[in-house]
């Protein structure tokens, strides 16, 4: 293992060189568009073998994966903000016919009116979409969440999407360890066997109707694939930590051990709560968000269960009236059944891309204080 200085973006593409997918199709946006451009550099260097696919739009980008996972190919994509939304109409059939497709969205706000900068309304907008979900902190976790997607959808047969806040990880040059190329390639294996368009012997059958009596079987049979694939993410995340002394779980927690008050939020601000509790905020504990899809529900209220406050920090607005977030409103759910409640708070914090620092986090947990 080796430490070398990377942005989100060049640890993306690093990690991409070295899992060596045979298709990537993409359309230029930003914050993302920089991930291709060092992969397609790659790949005229002669250090990737795999196809590359400038589409005409992420609708069709997206498309083209779903073809090629339907082949078993390993297939990747990178877009964000209006690419994702363009691409909604897809989502649903990559998930409903069960393709590993992996997908790196640099986080971006939304339009209108017109913003390029960092907030999570791009993928919460697709979040039950029938994909997995995993946020990264810094570019070191986005590095390593990309070679584990290609494992976990592997095995789980369910696209991922591996989340990267834009313009913060995404652009944030940092020192990370880096694997060898022989201990990704010995980690990842080789792909399962599974019904291919390649098949030509006994051709499988893709997209084919389903009507009313048999449509919500499929359906709840999806989410019931969602629900049991927790175990097998906590598996490979295991696996993964005992190989290279990582600590990836469905959570992370950060000074739990005698806090009474818990802060929950996922992506870049993590590192400003850490940093926070460290030096003014002992009292206070994190819960970071990493697997986002499926919801980590079960975690969180084992951890939750006797702690007097929680604030939820989200950046994303759900449009319910109030300014709550869509993380707020699942742990609010998740946490329903305690017979004795923690007292629960939610901020929306960061839209846009505006900055959220420790003195502004020691002023928001004052205001509940």
């Amino acid at each position: 293992m080796k430490k070398i200085s990377l942005t989100g973006n060049e640890a993306v593409a690093y990690a991409l060189k070295q899992v060596e997918p045979e298709v990537i199709s993409f359309y230029p946006i930003t914050p993302t568009t920089e991930i291709i451009q060092l992969t397609n550099k790659y790949i005229l260097e002669g250090k990737m073998k795999t196809e590359m696919i400038l589409a005409e739009s992420e609708h069709s980008a997206l498309s083209a994966c779903v073809g090629a996972a339907a082949c078993n190919l390993r297939t990747v994509t990178a877009t964000a903000s209006q690419g994702l939304l363009y691409m909604h109409e897809v989502l649903t059939v990559a998930s409903g016919l069960n393709l590993p497709i992996v997908m790196i969205v640099g986080n971006r706000s939304i339009s209108a009116p017109l913003n390029i900068h960092n907030d999570h309304s791009d993928t919460m907008a697709v979040k039950d979409s029938g994909w997995l979900q995993f946020y990264a902190e810094n570019p070191q976790e986005a590095y390593y969440l990309t070679i584990l997607a290609f494992k976990i959808t592997n095995l789980i047969k369910i696209p991922a999407m591996i989340c990267l806040d834009g313009f913060i990880t995404t652009h944030e040059l940092t020192k990370i360890n880096i694997l060898s190329d022989k201990e990704v390639k010995n980690f990842l294996g080789k792909k399962d066997k599974q019904k291919s368009l390649f098949n030509f012997e006994k051709a499988p059958i893709f997209g084919q109707l389903s009507l009313p009596d048999s449509y919500l079987y499929f359906r709840f049979k999806l989410a019931k694939k969602i629900k049991k694939s927790k175990k097998i993410i906590e598996k490979t995340f295991t696996n993964f930590n005992q190989k290279f002394q990582t600590h990836f779980n469905l959570i992370e927690t950060f000074n739990l051990t005698t806090a009474k008050n818990i802060i929950i939020a996922s992506s870049s601000i993590c590192g400003t709560i850490k940093e926070t509790i460290t030096q003014n905020l002992k009292e206070w504990g994190l819960i970071k968000i990493t697997t986002y899809r499926p919801f980590p529900k079960k975690s969180l209220i084992n951890i939750c269960k006797n702690k007097e406050k929680i604030i939820i920090l989200d950046k994303s607005l759900t449009f319910k009236g109030e300014k709550t977030g869509h993380l707020y409103e699942e742990v609010k759910e998740a946490l329903f059944d305690l017979q004795e409640k923690p007292k629960i708070f939610g901020e929306v914090v960061g839209l846009g891309g505006k900055a959220f620092s420790p003195k502004d986090l020691k002023k928001l947990i004052q205001k509940y204080e």
